[in-house]
């Protein structure tokens, strides 16, 4: 017999929104209460677990440590709550709800344009998207599936290959001071470098004969809309996928200053945990993406072959 009273979800959500907001007042007003009313649920919590959450400070409130520790706690289950509410909303449809980790600019420039023939054939599943531009344990996260680039190598997942991409070098027309007609006269100018492929330019340049230490050198952005920002920006040559860029070089202000056609050495996958048991929305999603990614690379056959060979 459990031995101790569960919160209230008043309570709960009382105690979540304070410590969000560090103020009562910002509480009540998110939740439509009075401040006063906040304040009891708060206090009737801190009564249950026999645990201080708050100092009051005059006319703030400060988490203890022990506060701290409880919201971070009490967020996450209340955002699983949210999912779990979702996910059987959608059951009663027969269909249900993907949680897809993307990478951002694939997902703005190539994934979301094609969804509206997912939702089309597939209209009782749908795809919850969010940000990671790295490998993550599944089990740590909501994810159930996530769009990766690089190698097949995810520990405990099954990786499904979708294509490779071309990658090219752009920048303003008004940086470059003469026509570039080698690839070492890119080094005459700063190059934009990605921190999720910090090694792309020295790359390129070696397979293109280039050995220079300044391959490495320049500043650094974690997304590739920064990158291909601070080129149309004019602040150096960025080396990023064609395809993100190639519908936009006009409008972004951008040039494509030597046309080497390089396909990385690398791909995109769709990877999911190994032992785990899919269901529809993972199912649908997958047979789609897969036929879309096939459908691309015949339209652009180089990249479509897996360089992991697998």
């Amino acid at each position: 017999m459990r031995k101790f009273k569960i919160p209230s979800m008043g309570a709960l959500l009382a105690f979540e929104a304070a410590a969000r907001h560090e103020s009562f007042t910002h509480a009540a007003r998110e939740l439509f209460l009075t401040e006063s009313a906040v304040s009891r649920q708060v206090n009737s919590l801190e009564n249950n677990l026999g645990v201080r959450l708050f100092v009051r400070v005059k006319q703030r409130v400060v988490l203890t440590k022990a506060g701290k520790v409880y919201s971070a706690q009490v967020r996450r289950s209340l955002e699983q709550l949210d999912r779990d509410t979702l996910s059987i909303i959608a059951h009663g449809s027969g269909g249900g709800y993907l949680e897809l980790a993307v990478l951002p600019t694939f997902a703005s420039q190539w994934l979301i344009p094609r969804l509206a023939a997912f939702n089309a054939h597939y209209p009782d599943v749908r795809v919850n998207m969010g940000v990671r531009t790295g490998t993550f344990p599944f089990t740590d996260t909501h994810f159930e599936a996530a769009i990766h680039y690089g190698k097949p190598t995810w520990p405990g997942t099954s990786a499904d290959f979708l294509f490779s991409e071309e990658v090219v070098p752009v920048c303003t027309a008004s940086l470059l001071k003469r026509p570039v007609e080698h690839a070492a006269d890119l080094l005459d100018y700063p190059l934009l470098h990605s921190t999720t492929r910090p090694d792309a330019w020295a790359t390129w340049f070696e397979d293109l004969g280039v050995d220079d230490n300044r391959t490495m050198q320049g500043v650094r952005y974690e997304l590739h809309t920064m990158l291909i920002s601070a080129a149309a920006a004019g602040l150096g040559i960025a080396l990023v996928p064609r395809f993100f860029v190639e519908t936009q070089l006009e409008q972004l202000g951008l040039t494509i200053p030597l046309h080497t056609p390089a396909v990385a050495d690398a791909g995109y996958y769709l990877v999911y945990p190994t032992e785990s048991s899919h269901g529809k929305p993972l199912a649908s999603f997958r047979e789609w993406l897969l036929q879309e990614a096939a459908s691309y690379s015949a339209i652009n056959p180089e990249l479509g072959g897996d360089p992991d060979g697998a």
